[in-house]
């Protein structure tokens, strides 16, 4: 588990309190997904090199500190766009790419449908996904993001399952993790409990 980090910021556990509540409202769900991935996208980016750039300040020349390297965040379609306008908003800089999944009814296992990414290689790689459950997903992205040049992977999410960060970890033991908790455990169809229900339904209010 040394790769994986709750975020430890207060505001982290107020703001899940208000989204595992069931009566918060879609309006109300939206805005308090964004203010926690903004929290989540700090923790996962506290670690970033810098590099010092000479400027011009209205009174003199001046020494700056400037990220030295840069950031892609990547959302697994549909639910991780809920997390990416709290990326942009704090990193403005930041490049984005998507991945679209689904699972293969005969299989059962993730099928790519959608897969747009700039130039990995060099950067810091947020894999955006509000619920690590089985892991299954997020390991599927994880391996098309390393093929594609991704070295520097953090997966971002809301809320982890101990199932999900196993089996995460087990196929990708360098991939790093940034939730606000992990939670109990999967039901028997593959909720995590306690959990805060379907992501994606309750942010855009499609139940």
């Amino acid at each position: 588990m040394d790769r994986v980090t709750v975020a430890p910021h207060p505001l982290a556990g107020h703001l899940l309190a208000d989204l595992r509540r069931a009566d918060t409202p879609p309006e109300r769900y939206r805005v308090l997904a964004r203010r926690l991935s903004m929290v989540l996208a700090l923790e996962a980016t506290a670690d970033l090199p810098t590099a010092e750039e000479r400027l011009t300040t209205p009174l003199t020349e001046a020494t700056g500190q400037v990220l030295g390297r840069s950031v892609i965040a990547i959302p697994i379609l549909r639910a991780g766009l809920g997390m990416l306008e709290a990326v942009t908003e704090l990193l403005p800089d930041v490049g984005v790419g998507y991945v679209g999944l689904e699972r293969d009814e005969e299989t059962l296992q993730p099928t790519e449908y959608y897969f747009k990414v700039p130039e990995l290689t060099g950067t810091r790689v947020l894999l955006l996904d509000p619920m690590l459950a089985t892991g299954g997903s997020a390991a599927f992205a994880a391996e098309l993001l390393r093929r594609r040049g991704a070295e520097d992977l953090t997966l971002v999410c809301v809320i982890a399952a101990p199932e999900g960060i196993e089996r995460l970890t087990t196929a990708d033991p360098e991939i790093r993790i940034v939730t606000a908790a992990i939670d109990d455990h999967l039901n028997d169809v593959g909720y995590i409990v306690p959990g805060l229900g379907d992501f994606g339904d309750r942010l855009f209010g499609t139940f």
